[in-house]
């Protein structure tokens, strides 16, 4: 007879999810079985709630949603060496194929046959979920919970403040959502000058500055320009981390942006816009990266060491926890804004 287990589920093309029986996985070769203990909403989570033009055009139902995860292993094959049955770990949600061209020139992170769970096969919103054994991060025993599934997301921060030298340098963050409030706390750990934080939301940008931002800015009732100039003398910062994906942010902090200045973008839009690229990227000499992910295996070893040296302190995130079968009360949370994680315990 086959096992069953609770998982949240988008069942059907439409806004959004379900919660049903669904059948345990079966794990096969190179793979692990998590039983999970707990799981955090991300943007993308919500996309696929409110089932929005991007989800419409990428998934198909039905599946388990949920990619930020963490657990203990629960089952492993038997060529599986690397962990252990009982061994916590968080997971990496992107799984790689090891054999294309991006896999085997160490950019597995844009990997051309990547399938991210919850969103290409089924997620973490469950009891269990079936991974491969790489995608498996072994944990300290003694590592938080509300820790330990932040890890994935926090991957994305530290990946986007560390593509480029932050240290001694005024960095703008657009944008105070979990993920930009996290690259606050990294570009503070790395040494930058100071960091200034934008949003429209005055809960958000508490957070902000709890995370150690040194100005932050309501971009609905403040002039960011014009502050940000003043405060630094008129010379514009050095980096622009974007993690809004407004394009009105993203025009402020282009416009922002030193001549020569570097520019990391999280953030995705709502669809095409008008960005005038002459003026903000070609005559300033603008150096702008799009990030993907976290490069695997190099943003999960920083994440490590950001953690274990007390660099960054990830304890207060998490804001609000809800049982699993409470999941259409914790989404209605997560769209007010009014939060930073939201967790689930399973």
């Amino acid at each position: 007879m086959t096992r069953t287990m609770k998982a949240v589920i988008k069942a059907e093309r439409g806004p959004g999810l379900t919660m049903v029986d669904w059948p345990v996985p079966e794990i096969g070769p190179g793979e692990v079985l998590v039983k999970v203990l707990a799981a955090s909403i991300c943007g993308t989570d919500l996309h696929i709630y409110n089932w929005d033009e991007w989800a419409q055009s990428r998934l198909k139902p039905p599946f388990v949603v949920g990619h930020e995860i963490t657990g203990r292993i629960a089952a492993v094959a038997d060529d599986v060496t690397r962990v252990k049955v009982g061994d916590p770990v968080s997971l990496e949600s992107h799984i790689v194929c090891n054999q294309c061209y991006y896999c085997r020139t160490g950019q597995g992170h844009i990997c051309e046959n990547t399938q991210i769970i919850g969103v290409d096969r089924d997620g973490g919103f469950a009891e269990f979920i079936a991974m491969p054994a790489q995608n498996a991060w072994s944990n300290p025993s003694d590592l938080p919970l509300r820790v330990a599934v932040l890890e994935e997301n926090f991957g994305n921060a530290v990946h986007t403040a560390m593509a480029q030298d932050v240290s001694a340098k005024y960095v703008l963050v657009t944008g105070c959502g979990p993920v930009g409030i996290m690259s606050i706390a990294v570009a503070k750990a790395a040494g930058a000058r100071r960091v200034f934080a934008t949003d429209v939301s005055d809960y958000r940008l508490a957070m902000a500055k709890q995370a150690g931002a040194d100005l932050t800015i309501n971009a609905m009732t403040d002039d960011v320009v014009g502050v940000i100039r003043e405060s630094t003398c008129d010379e514009g910062v050095d980096v622009l981390l974007e993690m809004s994906g407004a394009p009105s942010a993203i025009d402020q902090g282009f416009t922002l942006l030193k001549e020569g200045g570097e520019a990391a973008l999280l953030g995705l839009t709502p669809g095409p816009f008008t960005f005038d690229i002459n003026r903000h990227v070609v005559f300033k000499g603008a150096i702008v990266r799009g990030i993907a992910g976290r490069r695997l295996w190099d943003t999960w070893y920083q994440v490590r060491g950001l953690l274990e040296s007390g660099a960054v302190d990830l304890s207060q995130l998490v804001t609000h926890e809800f049982a699993l079968e409470d999941f259409d009360e914790a989404y209605e949370v997560f769209k007010s804004g009014e939060s930073g994680k939201i967790m689930f315990h399973l």
